[in-house]
């Protein structure tokens, strides 16, 4: 890819598609410019699901301006198939287009490269970007990258702690460690997602609603509760809002049918995990969350920490980001934020990929990619 302006256009392409992040989902997010000589004739981004592409928005923004011989640089591989809409390549075509700059590739089955070919043969110039710009494009989509390689959601793991590494006093008191402002990204993030998870523990114990309380919220995550005997309260409020806001409920062989059956008359969907010992029953449980009829491709994975170490020790934390709070707690029997079975060297440590810091407030947010997709 050549530098310079190149760069520059396929970089506002990337910046277009996070503003469908929340709303596209199980779609990727994609954002598209059209430029003739390095001026922008239009551009889009998909805004929400089953509505038009990012490259479609992009041509009809150009307002039937000549688009023979100008570039498009779109973040993600043009789409080739017919779903909710046309085929993006058959836009592009029959616009003329006459050079595409993307992004990153489409992993998915019914793409991976095909796309991408069909232009070529079409006698179309195709640049994959390389570099930084790639990069920035790929970790856009990270939870679209894992669901269509996988089958399972990308998992973001939140946490407040203190100094001092604690999620709670010995007490169990842990509201809030986290300042107001780190708690209004949290809740940002919660609109990002798909889903929002928990543990039967922090469920008892804070009755959450596990909802996005921010303005401009266009659409709210499914509340997941991993709760493998089902004793989640009918009067708790994750289960009175259930018809408002979908909920489900991850069990295992050992619930009681006549809990099952009681959570689902109350509007929880109910998913049974198996498996021979925890880690495989999370791992079927996510397996079986990517495949609902509306697939989970993000959880925000909230705790609490039996929960948080369950994910750790089967190798699904895929993203942490820690509120570092000026406080500290002290106490043995503080609790911690990962309470698993852990690893017995340092040598097998889960070891970030990348590790950034920058202040929320009067916290330090701390942000660790463990995978990249």
């Amino acid at each position: 890819m050549q530098h310079g302006r190149d760069q520059e256009l396929l970089l506002r392409a990337i910046e277009l598609a996070r503003r469908g992040v929340g709303a596209v989902s199980p779609n990727p997010a994609v954002g598209a410019v059209i430029a003739r000589d390095g001026e922008i004739l239009g551009e889009g981004w998909h805004e929400q699901f089953g509505g038009p592409h990012a490259e479609a928005r992009a041509i009809e923004a150009a307002g039937g301006v000549e688009l023979r011989g100008t570039t498009l640089y779109v973040s993600l591989e043009p789409c080739c198939h017919q779903g909710h809409q046309p085929p993006c390549t058959d836009a592009i075509l029959a616009a003329g287009i006459g050079r595409v700059v993307v992004g990153d590739d489409d992993p998915s089955g019914h793409a991976s490269g095909r796309g991408l070919g069909i232009l070529r043969d079409e006698g179309v110039e195709v640049v994959l970007a390389d570099g930084e710009p790639r990069r920035r494009a790929r970790l856009e989509n990270q939870a679209f990258r894992k669901h269509a390689r996988t089958g399972r959601p990308w998992v973001l793991f939140k946490s407040a702690v203190s100094l001092d590494g604690k999620v709670a006093t010995r007490d169990g008191d842990s509201q809030w460690i986290s300042c107001e402002e780190s708690r209004q990204l949290a809740h940002r993030w919660r609109a990002s997602v798909d889903a929002v998870a928990v543990g039967i523990g922090t469920a008892l114990a804070d009755d959450p609603r596990l909802t996005a309380r921010i303005p401009g919220v266009r659409r709210q995550p499914r509340r997941v509760v991993f709760d493998s005997t089902a004793r989640l309260p009918l009067d708790s409020r994750l289960v009175a809002g259930a018809h408002g806001v979908p909920l489900v409920v991850v069990v295992s062989r050992a619930a009681p049918r006549s809990r099952i059956e009681a959570l689902q008359r109350g509007g929880a969907e109910v998913v049974v995990a198996t498996g021979e010992h925890e880690p495989a029953r999370l791992a079927d449980a996510l397996a079986q969350l990517g495949r609902l009829e509306t697939p989970v491709t993000s959880i925000l994975l909230e705790g609490g920490p039996r929960l948080a170490g369950a994910f750790l020790d089967a190798g699904e934390i895929d993203e942490a980001r820690l509120f570092v709070a000026p406080l500290l707690l002290g106490a043995a029997s503080a609790r911690d934020p990962l309470e698993g079975e852990g690893v017995a060297t340092i040598a097998d440590a889960t070891r970030a990929l990348s590790l950034d810091a920058r202040p929320s407030g009067e916290d330090v947010l701390l942000t660790a990619r463990l995978r990249e997709w």
